[in-house]
């Protein structure tokens, strides 16, 4: 069986005055139907250009220069925008970091969820009404008469990234595309809105992809794991043992540097250095430069080797399988 998204040595630069960033360089991965696959990893590490790619929502001065993106069979960037634009929102949805991206602030909440039910499916007025306050309501705002007449600036921060969530999954797609969705929500929204795309993923069989830097949340909701630096795939696995076991000294640092109660008074560990500017990106292995395992072999471009068949790193020198660290 194909998967529902196959994604195949992506690459999205932008070309600037200073030189191209590359911002993906190389990224491959497939999605299976109701699997969650999260993409973790610092800020500028190209998560988000990611997803902003699969859906073609690119602008310039960047753009795809390479790869492929198989949906259901159909090619997405050969396809172009006319392939695109009847799949947004119904078959592949988008949840944005800024729920400011996905509102409009001149149209009360009812105008756009009935304006989107409406848009990819031939259902009455009334109907649509009806699935917007369900999704409202599925996502814990009340009371939702009361807030489909409402205007986003009537909302709080937490409230508008509520009402975005509601409106990707309208039309139950199947797949979503989460940028850290649930950054500006409290815990007990959050929690309440990870368990509703688990029971959407499990019983719909939609897929999604969760961009995060939060490796708490992502390691009890994803299946699987794929870190990314620098524009590239640096570790990819079942998420269980990409967390207990990581190979890569990136995906090592990231989950060593997250705080644990056990630890009150010691000093945090953190990963020396920055994120490398994409304009001025090192040669040979993109974490060299921060890297305490790096040596003079390192100054070659490493390869995403496969260690098992679930398994992979991109590394010279990866940790060993036996050493483990504490869960996030």
């Amino acid at each position: 069986m194909n998967p529902l998204l196959q994604v195949t040595d992506l690459q999205t630069h932008f070309f600037t005055r200073d030189g191209v960033a590359k911002a993906v360089d190389g990224v491959s991965f497939t999605l299976e139907k109701g699997q969650v696959l999260g993409l973790v990893g610092e800020s500028g590490s190209g998560k988000s250009v990611t997803g902003f790619s699969i859906l073609g929502l690119v602008d310039p001065p960047g753009r795809i220069t390479g790869g492929q993106i198989l949906f259901d069979g159909t090619d997405l960037v050969a396809g172009g925008e006319p392939a695109l634009r009847h799949l947004r929102g119904k078959r592949i949805a988008m949840i944005f970091q800024d729920p400011m991206m996905t509102l409009n602030p001149v149209l009360r909440i009812d105008t756009q969820m009935v304006e989107t039910v409406r848009a990819h499916e031939d259902v009455s007025h009334a109907e649509a009404l009806r699935r917007a306050r369900e999704a409202l309501v599925q996502v814990g705002i009340s009371p939702p008469d009361e807030r489909l007449k409402s205007y986003p600036h009537q909302f709080s921060g937490g409230m508008r990234q509520r009402v975005a969530i509601a409106i990707a999954l309208l039309h139950k797609p199947d797949l979503i595309i989460a940028d850290e969705p649930t950054t500006a929500l409290d815990v007990t929204i959050q929690a309440q809105i990870l368990s509703e795309l688990q029971t959407l993923c499990a019983t719909s069989g939609t897929a999604l992809i969760w961009i995060t830097h939060d490796l708490a949340v992502v390691s009890g909701l994803a299946d699987r794991l794929a870190v990314m630096y620098a524009g590239r795939i640096i570790e990819e696995g079942p998420t269980a043992e990409v967390i207990a076991r990581p190979r890569h000294p990136y995906t090592r640092g990231l989950i060593d540097s997250v705080p644990r109660g056990k630890r009150h008074g010691a000093m945090l560990t953190q990963i020396k250095g920055m994120t490398p500017s994409l304009l001025k990106l090192p040669k040979g292995c993109k974490f060299m430069p921060r890297c305490p395992r790096a040596d003079r072999v390192c100054e070659a471009e490493p390869s995403l080797v496969p260690l098992t068949s679930e398994r992979s790193v991109r590394c010279f020198h990866p940790h060993d399988d036996a050493e483990e660290v504490l869960q996030p």
